[in-house]
Order: structure tokens, then sequence, then C-alpha cells
């Protein structure tokens, strides 16, 4: 089973190459952020807190997140594996993740990291914000609190893969298709 953990800032294209992963290996795509802003669509009591902290840059916190995808995971048992995509973010989240698959014998594969410069990310945000309706990416102050929030909660989970010999540094500057062609054979080298 190949389980994937999809990483990088804000706007550095996880959504987008989740697409090319999902149709190349046939894999269950699991996104915290379409998870959550589902909830919120329904206006369901988790979707109210999450909205909470999101309008304002913020995670939703850990036992709200990981809750969702224990639940999952339990309703996809018969993927071929899985790409987390905004998940893990913090540490605990990941050995909560560990935990999780490695009761049913099926670990992370490897942790796909995109790189991306802040200007860049600042950039692709603004220009997605004015067709995707997400209030979070109209305002540069929240995009900057995104940023800094990955670099001081997220960005450790580079030395927790790491340490496991799962951490794969990516280039996700270029086109979409060249940044595919990278994901894609890094992938096929695990």
């Amino acid at each position: 089973m190949l389980n994937l953990v999809l990483f990088g800032p804000p706007g550095a294209g996880k959504g987008t190459q989740a697409d090319f992963l999902i149709e190349k290996f046939k894999l269950a795509h699991i996104s915290t952020g379409d998870l959550l802003r589902s909830q919120i669509a329904a206006k369901t009591e988790l979707g109210i807190e999450a909205k909470g902290y999101m309008d304002k840059g913020f995670l939703a916190p850990d036992s709200i997140v990981i809750g969702m995808i224990k639940s999952i995971l339990q309703e996809n048992k018969k993927a071929n594996g899985y790409i987390f995509d905004g998940f893990p973010r913090t540490v605990e989240q990941a050995r909560a993740l560990d935990v999780i698959l490695n009761e049913n014998g099926t670990p992370v594969s490897g942790m796909l990291c995109l790189c991306v410069e802040k200007e860049e990310l600042i950039n692709r945000l603004l220009h997605r914000g004015k067709t995707s309706g997400r209030s979070d990416d109209h305002d540069v102050s929240i995009i900057e609190n995104r940023i800094r929030i990955y670099n001081e909660k997220t960005k450790p989970l580079i030395e927790f893969y790491a340490a496991q010999n799962k951490f794969f540094k990516i280039d996700g500057v270029g086109s979409v298709k060249d940044i595919a062609h990278r994901v894609i054979e890094t992938v096929g080298s695990l």
C-alpha cells in the first residue's frame, strides 16, 4: 500500500499535484482542507468551530482533524493507498497518523515536500482567491499569517520524516506538468 503525505506551505500546489498522483497511482485523496470546508458548508458544529480558526488563518485543533482522518480511513479500508493533503500539519498529528496507519500495517511511504518561495505563494493564493471564494485567500495579512504558522508549526515535520528516511524535497516552481513529472518520478523511486 502506498501512503503519501503531500506537504508544503499554503499555495504550494498540493491539491493540484494530488490530482496527478490519484490518476497515476489510483490512490484515495484525503484533504483536510476539503473535509473542513465541507463541514463549514454544512454548518455542522465541527464546521462552525473550524471556521472560527480558519477565517483568522489558524489551523484547526489537532483533536478535530485527527478524529476526521481516523473516520475517513475507516470508511475507505479498501483503497490502494492514500494521499494525505494538508495532513499532518503538526508533529503530534504525524505521530497520530503513524499510530493509525501502523495499526493497519500500512505506514507512511514518503513525505513529498513541494518547496516554493514566499512571494510566489502569496501571488498564487491571491490569484486563487479571485476564483475560489475562499475568504482566507483574499487578504495578504491572513496569507502571511498562514505561511508564518506553517513555518512555526508545520515545517518541523520535515525533521520528523527525515529521521525516518521518508522526506523527499521537490521543486514546486515551474509548469504544473513539470512539477507533476518531478512528483511522479519521486514516488516511482519509493
